[in-house]
């Protein structure tokens, strides 16, 4: 079995492939502070409920990570625990995917990975919208180069710097409201935040099918991408796992190598 983690700034996300199918997932809050024995325990946790081991059931690691801190964890929790060296996503490492942009270096591993997984799975052109703490736009051609794209503020990040900034505003839990005229301020936030973050994504999108000439396919991903995703209507599928698909195909692309 494959282990694919995807450490982003405010969450990791942990993934089981058996062969091509993803057959568990768990999504954990993204925590610098944590030590390779302290992450041991929580990925031997999460496989404990399943009957899993590290041992018995994991041949291989596959890391996207935005946090070079937690990067470095996991590649010390692997060797220490795993005894084989995780495959780390970044320079040097094969994913058929050409970088058309100005400094292919600067390129979060992140956004490459949506991109191949969306190209690979749907074909191109097409745009994937990551809602995250930003909420990025990554575009990929007809023949699978990635070109770039446009970042966003995070939906939970603009909040929090809402209340922050705002001595009268709470923070609100981002649901969808009832009506889009709020009638307290807790509903008006949220309208705010879904509707508007709603109007941003269908806007950008038109802009960059506009920029690219044709139609394009446009995937939701992401932990916040439910909350808004419904309310959007550039966007056509909606895949949570877009990013643990991606570190698969990764994975089998450099494993002959290895």
């Amino acid at each position: 079995m494959l282990l694919a983690v995807d450490v982003g700034n405010s969450q990791t996300v942990i993934g089981v492939f058996d062969g091509d199918e993803l057959t568990q997932h768990w999504r954990i809050s993204t925590d610098a502070q944590r030590t390779p024995d302290e992450l041991a325990l929580v990925f031997s946790g999460f496989m404990a409920f399943e009957n899993l081991s590290f041992a018995r059931n994991v041949h291989g690691l596959v890391v996207s990570s935005v946090v070079p801190v937690v990067t470095e964890m996991l590649r010390v929790m692997t060797h220490k625990y795993f005894h084989f060296p995780p495959l780390i996503v970044g320079p040097g490492v094969r994913t058929g995917m050409a970088l058309d942009v100005d400094n292919p270096r600067e390129v979060g591993a992140d956004r490459v990975i949506n991109a191949l997984a969306a190209f690979t799975e749907l074909g191109g052109p097409g745009v994937v919208v990551d809602f995250g703490t930003a909420t990025s736009f990554d575009v990929y051609s007809a023949k699978g180069a990635f070109l770039g794209g446009a970042i966003a503020p995070g939906v939970a990040t603009s909040i929090a710097a809402l209340s922050a900034r705002g001595a009268q505003l709470p923070r609100i839990e981002l649901s969808t409201p009832a009506r889009v005229i709020g009638r307290s301020t807790v509903e008006a936030m949220r309208s705010g935040a879904v509707y508007g973050f709603a109007g941003m994504v269908d806007r950008l999108v038109a802009a960059i099918c506009q920029e690219l000439r044709t139609p394009a396919t446009v995937v939701a991903t992401g932990g916040l991408a439910p909350s808004i995703v419904e309310q959007c209507a550039s966007i056509d599928h909606h895949d949570p796992w877009l990013t643990l698909k991606g570190l698969r195909i990764v994975w089998q692309r450099n494993t002959d190598d290895r």
